[in-house]
C-alpha cells in the first residue's frame, strides 16, 4: 500500500508542474510583440491611415470633367504648358511678355471647327482682340476658319505644321521646312497675311528653332500665365488661375482646339469681364519686332 500511495502522489505532482510549465510558455508567448504588419503593394501608411497611390481622390472641383476612357490627362502628347516651368536660358531669347502694360490673350493648336467659332463670338461680345497659335494641318483643313480670325482683326502666329515637340531637335533643315510649310498653308487661306510670331510646342525651346523662326522674320512666343488648360482641369481652375496670376504685361496661354477644349471656351466668358475691367488687351503686333 505504501508503494502504491508513493506512485500516486508522484503521478499528480508531475502532472500539476506540467500544467504550470502549459501555463507559464503560453502567457510568454502572449507578452512578446508582433512584427509590423505588411501591407499591399501602392499602399502607404501615416497617422490619418492609408492612403492608396493610385486612388487618390480628386480635389473636388465641380467643373472637371474626365477625358474619354477615364483619364484626365492632357488630349494630345505634348500639349502646350508641358514646357510651362522652363525659364530663364531655357527660352532662349522667346518672349514671355508683351514688354507694356498690356495683356494678351493666345489661342493654341487651332483652328477647330466646334470651339475656334465660340471662342471668336465671345473675344467679339467683349470687343477683344487676340493671337491665333494656328497648327499648319489645321489651317490647311480649316481655311474658312483662319479667314475668320484675320477678319476679325486678331493676329496669326506659326505653331508648327503637326505640334511637333521635338521639332527643336531636328537639323536647321527640317526646322525651316516644317516653319514655311506652315505659313503656306496660312497664306492659302489668306494671301499675304502677316506672320511674325512663333510659338514652339510644348515650349521645348531650343537654339536651333529659335535662330530658324528668327532667319524666317518670325519673333519666338512663349507666355507667361498657363492655367494649364491643355490638362482639362475644368472651366473654374482655368478662371481662377487665370484671373490671379495675370498682371500687366502678360501672356495668357489658353487653347481652342487639341482636345475637349468647351472648358476653355466656357472659362473665357468669366475670365474676359474681369480682365477687360482690370487690363487693356490686345493682339500681338503684326509689326516684326
Amino acid at each position: 500500500m505504501r508503494v502504491g500511495s508513493t506512485a500516486k502522489a508522484t503521478g499528480i505532482v508531475t502532472l500539476v508542474l506540467a500544467a504550470l510549465l502549459g501555463s507559464a510558455y503560453a502567457l510568454g508567448r502572449s507578452l512578446v510583440l508582433d512584427p509590423a504588419p505588411r501591407h499591399p503593394t501602392n499602399v502607404t501608411t501615416n497617422a490619418d491611415g492609408p492612403h492608396y497611390a493610385a486612388d487618390q481622390p480628386s480635389d473636388g472641383d465641380p467643373d472637371s470633367s474626365p477625358r474619354p476612357g477615364g483619364s484626365t490627362g492632357p488630349a494630345e502628347a505634348g500639349q502646350d504648358g508641358s514646357g510651362r516651368d522652363a525659364g530663364g536660358d531655357k527660352l532662349f531669347g522667346a518672349h514671355e511678355t508683351t514688354g507694356s502694360p498690356r495683356l494678351a490673350l493666345t489661342f493654341d493648336d487651332g483652328p477647330d471647327p466646334r470651339y475656334t467659332p465660340q471662342v471668336l463670338a465671345t473675344l467679339r461680345e467683349f470687343d477683344v482682340r487676340a493671337t491665333f497659335c494656328v497648327v499648319g494641318e489645321n489651317a490647311q483643313n480649316h481655311p474658312d476658319l483662319i479667314q475668320a480670325i484675320v477678319d476679325e482683326g486678331h493676329t496669326l502666329c506659326n505653331h508648327s505644321w503637326h505640334h511637333d515637340v521635338g521639332l527643336g531637335a531636328r537639323s536647321a533643315d527640317a526646322i525651316r521646312a516644317d516653319l514655311l510649310r506652315t505659313n503656306d498653308a496660312i497664306r492659302a487661306a489668306v494671301p499675304n497675311a502677316p506672320i511674325v510670331w512663333y510659338r514652339q510646342p510644348g515650349g521645348a525651346w531650343t537654339y536651333p528653332v529659335v535662330s530658324v523662326a528668327r532667319q524666317l522674320g518670325m519673333t519666338p512666343l512663349h507666355w507667361s500665365v498657363d492655367p494649364s488648360d491643355w490638362d482639362l482641369p475644368g472651366a473654374s481652375k482655368i478662371t481662377a488661375t487665370v484671373v490671379t496670376q495675370a498682371a500687366p504685361g502678360s501672356v495668357v496661354l489658353l487653347h481652342d482646339a487639341g482636345g475637349d477644349r468647351q472648358g476653355t471656351v466656357d472659362a473665357l466668358r468669366r475670365i474676359l469681364p474681369d480682365l477687360t475691367a482690370r487690363f487693356e488687351l490686345e493682339a500681338l503686333p503684326t509689326d516684326p519686332t
